[in-house]
């Protein structure tokens, strides 16, 4: 359990520290000299449990608010110390008001110097106390009257802290992506540079690789250690310092943090749920210094033009900030004046990459409001109805910091259906689409038996929704992928269907379609297709064309067609040399060795491959690019490659030395 202290200065927070764990957390030779906290200081105690708390005393005079924020940016507990004799002071209200707004989950009360006072200012000095936390969500904290110097009421005081620290739940750690939070980076001689901070996600172990953010630098994880102890990794949750590799110590530092490479995505822009504080007011484009994690940002307030905060109003806003910064969903942040003397509010980040083009308001605002709902299923739900555009899965699950093997059980409780890897729709919506899609093209072949299909941005069109092109390209992918329509250039036809239907192509193709199959991979030219059936030479030009718009052939050469089933052999030719070959690609002269064609003719036939979609050329060589099959059918399977012939390819590759391409 981390512990963060919070009050006015001259309090006795260092004091209390120091008697709970013997460990004097001034550490700077001007803190000695001037007997005050300047600078975040760090001590651990273990309990007789077995937990260990972890403690950081934060500095207490207004001039080092900045300090105090870096510190209790990530605790599970607040130690709130306010001295009797003094009572509640100026500090104490905004260091309150600090950690509440920070939503920290829970804290107590040390009611210092009890030594000092008489019986009645102690109960009067309790009742102050019990007066300021009541608007708070720590309405209920636990006080305990203390004298550090002396013992006096340590020994409940610390089975209180222990019996917290043995309850305490932390929750969605499990397979949530490394985030680390700085706040102090130095040299120690002999192992370079040493950060230290609070894992707030996942886990840090040694040997990983992370990414300084929002620098962008990427280091090696030397070694952990955990309440100075070298361990193999630190959890959510948990004090760490870390020796990292590769980075100097100007580079790290307090306001960086160190994430896992998916999750670095610095951002200037932050959509968020303000609350000022009760005596605070805020207009559009107000100036303001924003804290989050141990970061301090300019930047400015964005609300609508001439819209204004009255004292203590929430409301949705928008952070433009002078620097970028790492943030993701659910992240707290304090709000302080220009000035930097006096706290104004703070509130949560609810989108971390919030859209460059301006929105309909309405429309914006109940996005936000979606992506505010508790639980991320129904969030999600909330947010994919009021966004047209379909929901970015990747930008919601980094924002989230989700398990991506989560996504699946995710999208189906929320009603959504993924059309890829990035895009979410309701299902509903999705099979409207899909309905209104096929009843489109259906009604364009029987109004135009002629047409090779049904031309796609009239297809959007007539869908009966404003379609943006992503979400109707990504519904007609998903549609073509099951085989209930397909497309070919630029047109959506229905499996099966020829454009040619009048019976005199019906005969001519009659006569024709058997010839080609026959010729196999050899195929014919339009002459020899011509001379071996009877048929007019232009007449069968003129009906070939038309058969390649409808896809019942492919062109290859000028006057050269294969019919779709002859070039699903070709296509498995290709994905039996993917599979055989060492390298996992192929060359030309693989492909020509295989099918027997000339240099030329092989070449012309991996074009058209290419061009369908179901090779792709990357240098001299190919791979497969997707599954032939989605595009061209299943193919008869090829012939047996010759021992021969494998080991003449796999030693020209060899030699080429081609890097092995994944299948």
């Amino acid at each position: 359990m981390i512990v963060a202290t919070a009050g006015h200065i001259d309090h006795g927070k260092t004091t209390l520290v120091k008697a709970l764990t013997g460990v004097d957390t001034d550490r700077l030779p001007e803190e000695k000299r001037r007997g005050i906290s300047i600078d975040l200081g760090f001590a651990y105690w273990r309990t007789a449990e077995g937990a260990t708390i972890g403690f950081v005393d934060v500095p207490g005079h207004e001039r080092f608010v900045r300090n105090m924020l870096a510190g209790v940016c990530a605790v599970d507990h607040v130690l709130l110390v306010v001295a009797a004799d003094d009572g509640v002071m100026p500090q104490t209200r905004e260091h309150l008001a600090i950690v509440d707004l920070l939503g920290v989950a829970s804290a107590s009360v040390a009611l210092t110097k009890i030594d000092r006072v008489a019986p009645a200012r102690l109960r009067e000095v309790m009742a102050e106390v019990e007066a300021l936390l009541a608007p708070t969500g720590f309405a209920r904290a636990a006080v305990f009257p203390v004298a550090a110097p002396a013992g006096d009421g340590l020994a409940e005081f610390r089975e209180a802290l222990a019996a917290r620290a043995a309850t305490l739940q932390r929750q969605h750690t499990g397979g949530r992506r490394a985030r680390y939070v700085i706040d102090r980076a130095f040299t120690v001689p002999g192992s370079g540079t040493v950060v230290t901070g609070t894992v707030l996600d996942g886990a840090i172990a040694e040997g990983d690789r992370l990414q300084l953010s929002p620098s962008g630098v990427v280091t090696r994880v030397r070694a952990v250690q955990r309440d100075r102890r070298s361990v193999p990794r630190a959890a959510a949750g948990e004090r760490c310092a870390l020796n990292l590799a590769g980075i100097e110590v100007g580079e790290a530092g307090r306001g960086g943090w160190l994430l896992d490479s998916a999750l670095h995505a610095p951002t200037q822009r932050l959509d968020i749920r303000l609350r000022l504080l009760p005596e605070e007011e805020a207009a559009h484009w107000t100036p303001v210094h924003v804290h989050i994690g141990t970061a301090h940002v300019p930047a400015r307030v964005a609300l609508q033009r001439g819209a204004a905060l009255g004292p203590g109003a929430t409301a949705h806003a928008r952070l433009v900030l002078e620097q970028p910064v790492a943030a993701l969903h659910g992240d707290r942040f304090i709000l302080r004046d220009a000035s930097a003397r006096r706290t104004l509010g703070g509130g949560v980040v609810i989108d971390p990459w919030p859209p460059a083009r301006r929105q309909p308001p309405a429309q914006r605002a109940q996005q936000l409001a979606a992506m505010e709902k508790p639980g991320a299923a129904a969030s999600l739900a909330a947010l994919a109805e009021c966004t047209p555009e379909g929901v970015d899965l990747d930008r919601w699950q980094r924002a989230h910091n989700l398990d991506p093997g989560s996504l699946p059980a995710l999208l189906a409780d929320a009603g959504l259906v993924a059309l890829g890897p990035t895009l979410a729709l309701p299902r509903e919506r999705v099979e409207r689409l899909h309905a209104a899609i096929e009843a489109a093209v259906d009604r364009c072949h029987r109004e135009q038996p002629q047409a090779a299909g049904m031309e796609a941005h009239a297809l959007r069109r007539a869908c009966g929704e404003s379609l943006p092109p992503r979400v109707f390209d990504a519904v007609l992918r998903a549609l073509a992928a099951v085989q209930r329509v397909e497309v070919a250039s630029g047109r959506v036809r229905r499996p099966g269907h020829v454009s040619t239907r009048n019976p005199a192509d019906q005969r001519m193709w009659q006569i024709a379609s058997p010839a080609l199959a026959a010729a196999g991979l050899r195929g014919l030219t339009v002459a020899q297709l011509a001379a071996d059936t009877g048929l007019k030479e232009m007449l069968l030009h003129d009906l070939l064309r038309r058969q390649a718009a409808g896809g019942e052939v492919v062109r290859v050469t000028d006057d050269r067609y294969y019919l779709r089933s002859t070039m699903a052999v070709f296509a498995a030719v290709a994905h039996e040399l993917v599979q055989t070959l060492p390298a996992g690609h192929f060359g030309a002269a693989d492909y020509r060795d295989r099918t027997g064609l000339g240099r030329q003719l092989a070449i012309r036939v991996l074009e058209a491959l290419d061009r369908l979609g179901v090779t792709l050329r990357i240098g001299d060589v190919r791979c497969m690019r997707q599954d032939f099959r989605a595009v061209l059918g299943a193919a008869s399977a090829p012939g047996p490659v010759s021992a021969p012939a494998t080991a003449a390819a796999a030693s020209r590759q060899t030699r080429a030395g081609l890097p092995a391409h994944p299948r």
